[in-house]
Parts: C-alpha cells; sequence; structure tokens
C-alpha cells in the first residue's frame, strides 16, 4: 500500500525533470539562434551584391571552373539567387555564433557546472574560434578546390559543358567549408570532456581502432558530395584531430575530483 504512492511520486519527480531538460534545453537553443541571428546580419553585408565585400563575387573566383566561352555559374530560378545568397549569410552567421553555439551545446550536456568549469569554457571559447575558422582555411585551400575540381572535371567529354547552377555551387561550397569548420573543434571538445571527467586520454586511445572506423561513417554520413576523395579529405584530418585531442586530454590536471564529489562539497 506505501509503496505505490511513492512510485508514483518517483515518476512524477521524473517526469518533472524531463520538463526541466526541455525548458533548459529551449532556452539554449533560442540562445544559439540569437547569436546566429545576429551573426547572420554581417554576413548579409559580406554577400551583399551592391556591399563592400561581395562574398559570392569571391567564392565564384576561386572555387569555379572559368571559362571564357560562357560564365562560370548560371542562374535558372527566378528566386535562386535571393536565397542562394541568403544561404550563405546564414552560413557567415552560424560560423560568426559558433562560440555561443558551442558554450550552450556545453553546458546542456554537461548540466550543473561549477563556477571553474564555466570559467574553464569560457576560457576554450576563443581557441573554439580558432579552431573553427583554422578548420575554414583548411576547407578554403585543401578540400574544397580539390573536390570541385573532382566533381566538375570527372569528364572531359566534349559533349558536356559544365556550368552549375547558383544555388547548387554555394550550397557545395557551404556545406564542404562548415564541415570542415566544425570538424576541426573535435580536439577542444576533447579536452572540455576529459577536464570534465567525462572521459580520460587513456579511453580515448584505448578505442582508437573503434574511432577509426567510426570517424571513417561518419565522414561517408556528413560528405556533401558523397564522392570517395572528400571523403578521404575528411576523414583524414578527423582522425588526426582525434589524436590531437588525445595529445590535449594528456595535460588535463591528474589530480581532480570527480564533479558528483565538488557538487556535493
Amino acid at each position: 500500500m506505501t509503496t505505490q504512492p511513492a512510485q508514483a511520486g518517483e515518476a512524477d519527480e521524473a517526469s518533472m525533470t524531463l520538463v526541466e531538460h526541455l525548458i533548459e534545453l529551449r532556452g539554449r537553443i533560442i540562445k544559439a539562434g540569437i547569436g546566429v541571428l545576429v551573426g547572420m546580419v554581417f554576413g548579409f553585408i559580406a554577400v551583399w551584391p551592391q556591399g563592400p565585400i561581395k562574398l559570392i563575387d569571391i567564392l565564384i573566383l576561386t572555387f569555379a571552373p572559368i571559362n571564357d566561352r560562357f560564365a562560370p555559374i548560371q542562374s535558372v530560378g527566378t528566386t535562386e539567387q535571393f536565397t542562394s545568397y541568403m544561404k550563405v549569410a546564414l552560413l557567415v552567421g552560424v560560423i560568426l555564433a559558433m562560440p555561443v553555439i558551442v558554450y550552450q551545446l556545453l553546458a546542456f550536456i554537461v548540466p550543473g557546472l561549477t563556477a571553474s568549469e564555466r570559467r574553464l569554457i569560457f576560457r576554450a571559447l576563443p581557441f573554439v574560434t580558432f579552431f573553427f575558422l583554422a578548420g575554414i582555411a583548411f576547407g578554403w585551400f585543401v578540400t574544397t578546390p580539390v573536390a570541385i575540381q573532382f566533381l566538375i572535371g570527372f569528364s572531359d567529354s566534349p559533349l558536356i559543358q559544365t556550368q552549375p547552377t547558383l544555388s547548387d555551387f554555394l550550397e557545395t561550397v557551404s556545406m564542404l567549408l562548415l564541415i570542415n569548420g566544425v570538424v576541426f573543434e573535435l580536439p577542444i571538445i576533447i579536452y572540455v570532456l576529459a577536464y570534465l571527467n567525462v572521459t580520460t586520454a587513456k579511453q580515448l586511445a584505448r578505442y582508437r581502432r573503434y574511432a577509426m572506423v567510426v570517424v571513417v561513417i561518419i565522414a561517408a554520413f556528413i560528405t556533401p558530395t558523397g564522392d570517395p576523395v572528400n571523403l578521404l579529405l575528411l576523414a583524414l584530418p578527423m582522425y588526426l584531430l582525434y589524436e590531437v585531442g588525445i595529445i590535449l586530454a594528456r595535460f588535463v590536471p591528474a589530480a581532480r575530483e570527480p564533479r558528483t564529489a565538488k557538487r556535493n562539497a
């Protein structure tokens, strides 16, 4: 007789905890979205055709195959130019808001952060920006040019005229750059998780073989073009970044109390 009310009370407490987690998730998504919207304002300025930067023209001149006979990119839809420009502006907003997105993600994944742990995450935000920009640079100079040349130059038949549409070209370039930027965040995320006692360098080193398989699967899943060249160009740096994360995890102070003990204290 007495156990049933207790079980009902535990169920109510569990349901309230789930609701609280959902409320927290909603709040953090809203904060990350506000950061993206603020960054998108700067992205809109960067892509505006009459603006000072003209980012779309830079992307076309950098990655599109230049041909003297016709324009390298074509626009066939009525709204294609506007929507394509807005997608790139959104990408710029995500890039600029990446520190906010990473902080909100870590704060939700690892709840109940102490003051020292929050300070650690804030100190890691500049490195988050640095690694993300390093990934963008890697994609700009290495991954994206090779991928575009491979895909567009796959067939050199004189019967095929290579002239990608604006939306398809910008979507491919944007996704390649964004994926490289996100992948380069892996060492920072591993270090923070090791600092929070979620994982250790020994555990990460023990699962190297499994990590290699997971990296290939993830690279095959997130590669926007699906070709083996892009898969290799993405999987290789992902695994190397995993190794960099293991090295960084070894620099985590060894004498750290478990997080549960620190909360109880």
